[in-house]
């Protein structure tokens, strides 16, 4: 599966000139052409997108059914979600698309929350419908974090995740109006292994050790190899994947907001060796915990 890694890769995707930070940007949709490359045949993106667009045109495969992009205004998507697209069947429309890494959320309490935002799961197959006034709250705030993105200094982290954070918040009310009762058989059950993975880390159930594809599946009531066949369709990755993003997930924010050693975060997200961990952290971030710790000092 191709991924989109960087703020600055997906720019250079829509033919737009580098951001002005390397972790965020509010790209403006009319002035978004997207570059003729294989990669919008299946790819994910290793960001959180927000898009506020008017007369967008086409559709988005979004996990294994059709997102409709020319429907509603707000939609969203969550890193390592997999998408396709059709160019000539696309249009941008106008409007702005508000995207930004997690890494820009670390240190900040929204690291730990933006997953309970429901909106960004793949339970969601619409865009939200918003009235005029609606529309402008949300385009003040984009403006304001464009804004604050064109001159960066110590304070624009704070500022700019403050506004992504009242902006999410707005979203939740039209979220929980437009789809508290929409329901879809296999959308739930991706919904219920999100849940379940973040329970297991929030109720301290590591103590029963690292969270397994088979403990998962039981609670789920299917079998491992079902599961891993269900996610891999929806997401592109299997279980033990997203059970090793999760773990990395947690590692992050430990290593960066508490003063625990390394083998004191390995042991609380239930490994038994502390090199496993240091082992696993390194293969997924190409840093030790301990320089990944060190980056923010």
């Amino acid at each position: 599966m191709n991924a989109i890694k960087s703020v600055s890769e997906f720019h250079r995707l829509l033919s737009l000139p580098a951001p002005l930070h390397p972790l965020v940007s509010v790209i403006n949709l009319a002035e978004s052409v997207f570059i003729e490359d294989e990669i919008w045949k299946g790819f994910v993106n290793q960001f959180y997108c927000v898009a506020l667009k008017r007369d967008a045109t086409g559709k988005i495969k979004y996990g294994q059914q059709h997102y409709d992009y020319d429907k509603g205004v707000l939609s969203f998507t969550a890193p390592n979600q997999v998408q396709s697209l059709d160019l000539h069947n696309m249009e941008c429309g106008a409007g702005s698309l508000l995207i930004f890494h997690p890494d820009f959320l670390l240190l900040h309490p929204l690291a730990s929350t933006i997953s309970s935002y429901g909106y960004f799961s793949y339970a969601v197959n619409e865009a939200l419908h918003l009235s005029a006034e609606e529309e402008d709250d949300l385009i003040t705030i984009l403006n304001k974090i464009d804004k604050e993105c064109a001159h960066i200094d110590k304070h624009t982290q704070d500022i700019v995740i403050t506004q992504i954070e009242l902006l999410l918040n707005y979203s939740n009310r039209f979220y929980e109006r437009q789809f508290l009762t929409r329901k879809n058989n296999n959308h739930e059950l991706l919904a219920k292994f999100e849940q379940i993975v973040q329970e297991y880390f929030e109720n301290d159930s590591v103590q029963e050790g690292l969270l397994t594809v088979q403990y998962v599946a039981g609670l789920m009531n299917l079998s491992p190899n079902y599961l891993s066949d269900l996610l891999r369709v929806h997401t592109g990755q299997n279980t033990q994947q997203h059970i090793h993003e999760k773990v990395i997930q947690q590692a992050k924010l430990k290593l960066s907001t508490t003063r625990l050693s390394v083998s004191e975060i390995a042991y609380a997200l239930g490994f038994e060796h502390a090199q496993s961990f240091s082992t696993l952290f390194k293969k997924k971030t190409a840093m030790s915990p301990l320089e990944f710790r060190q980056s923010f000092n």
